[in-house]
């Protein structure tokens, strides 16, 4: 069938085009879109730093309804509310078994092959095995994961990788405790869903640190206790709100190499730093061998929250229900397929937090 979708070719701007994508084969399903948010991982997509087959369909934090199913899929049906996921597990690999199942040995091979056509009859790639900002994709059953009704299908996006990354980072991957202090830096969509993380676990302070003030007033109202605009006295702010000692926990939500190093320096002796954001390959960090062993800071790198679909999805959907996860409020604005260009450039400037894509808008 034939669907509009926001391409990207080369080094060329993403535009909307008509793709025409191939039937459902075995396995697979033909999903509605029917929201997609914008991630900076589709801007990695864009640069280079995720290396991805092109052309490529953009798009992986997705939602829709289910349109037609392939041969041998069970468990769906037309009409169901699906969340898609960018990395399914295949529950078989080494890393499944070790009950870490978002290193996935497998996942290459979901994100490879195309799903369909452009008007010249090149191949098109789904983004991350996902392509979601299109009016339809085509993905595996096993990505597809049954949504509840009573949660709303545009937000429900957003559990696709922002909030299982940020949320994740806090309450997987560093496993914060009531009470410890907490500083997040950068606010975007995933550093604002940490820091509502970070205030599920009941950490104390809550610190969120941006360089875009609009972005401190909307880490408040998630639940920051204190708000620092990005400069060189964040490192002794922090330290204020902290006793002396510094973090806890400190959450680097940019993945620059200044970032990562600033926010070591920002975590307390015996402390713990979480990388989140994604950098490229020439972000190098150095650390000397006696800093190591003097300061005995821990540094841990988040891979999508570590997130296991199967535990953690019905958690944060009853977070939803509960009102203690805020997804409207990780929202800056809905726009159609034709307002995502212009939008990736908001994003790449860090204005925005999560740009909701409705292609049927």
């Amino acid at each position: 069938m034939r669907t509009n979708a926001v391409v990207v070719r080369g080094d060329e701007p993403a535009r909307v085009e008509e793709i025409t994508l191939r039937e459902p084969g075995p396995g697979e399903v033909l999903v509605r879109v029917v929201a997609a948010s914008l991630c900076h991982s589709d801007l990695s997509v864009i640069n280079g730093t995720l290396a991805h087959e092109k052309p490529v369909v953009l798009g992986h934090e997705t939602s829709g309804l289910v349109a037609r199913t392939g041969p041998d899929v069970e468990g769906f049906a037309e009409g169901d509310p699906v969340l898609l996921l960018w990395n399914p597990p295949c529950g078989d690999c080494w890393y499944c078994e070790q009950g870490e199942p978002y290193l996935c040995e497998n996942t290459a091979r979901h994100w490879a092959g195309s799903h369909g056509v452009d008007g010249e009859g090149a191949k098109v790639h789904p983004c991350l095995g996902v392509g979601g900002f299109a009016e339809y994709t085509v993905v595996p059953a096993y990505a597809c994961r049954r949504l509840p009704a009573d949660i709303p299908l545009d937000l429900a996006a957003l559990l696709g990788c922002a909030v299982t990354t940020g949320v994740g980072a806090v309450l997987s991957t560093a496993n914060v405790h009531s009470g410890q202090s907490v500083v997040v830096v950068g606010l975007g969509g995933v550093g604002l869903a940490a820091v509502q993380g970070a205030r599920i676990a009941g950490a104390n302070p809550i610190i969120a640190v941006d360089r875009v003030a609009e972005k401190l007033a909307l880490a408040a109202s998630m639940g920051a206790t204190d708000t620092l605009l990005a400069g060189p006295e964040v490192r002794k702010q922090v330290k204020a709100l902290t006793g002396g000692r510094g973090a806890d926990h400190v959450f680097d939500c940019v993945g620059l190499a200044a970032t990562i190093k600033e926010g070591w320096k920002t975590a307390r002796r015996g402390g713990t730093l979480t990388v989140v954001g994604i950098g490229g390959r020439t972000e190098v960090v150095e650390f000397s061998s006696i800093e190591l062993y003097h300061f005995a800071r821990s540094i841990l790198t988040c891979v999508n929250g570590s997130f296991d679909p199967e535990r953690e999805l019905p958690a944060y959907i009853e977070h939803v229900r509960a009102g203690r996860l805020d997804l409207p409020a990780l929202v800056s604005k809905e726009i159609g397929l034709d307002g995502v260009p212009a939008a990736l450039g908001e994003l790449a400037e860090g204005k925005v937090a999560r740009v909701l894509v409705k292609p049927g808008a």
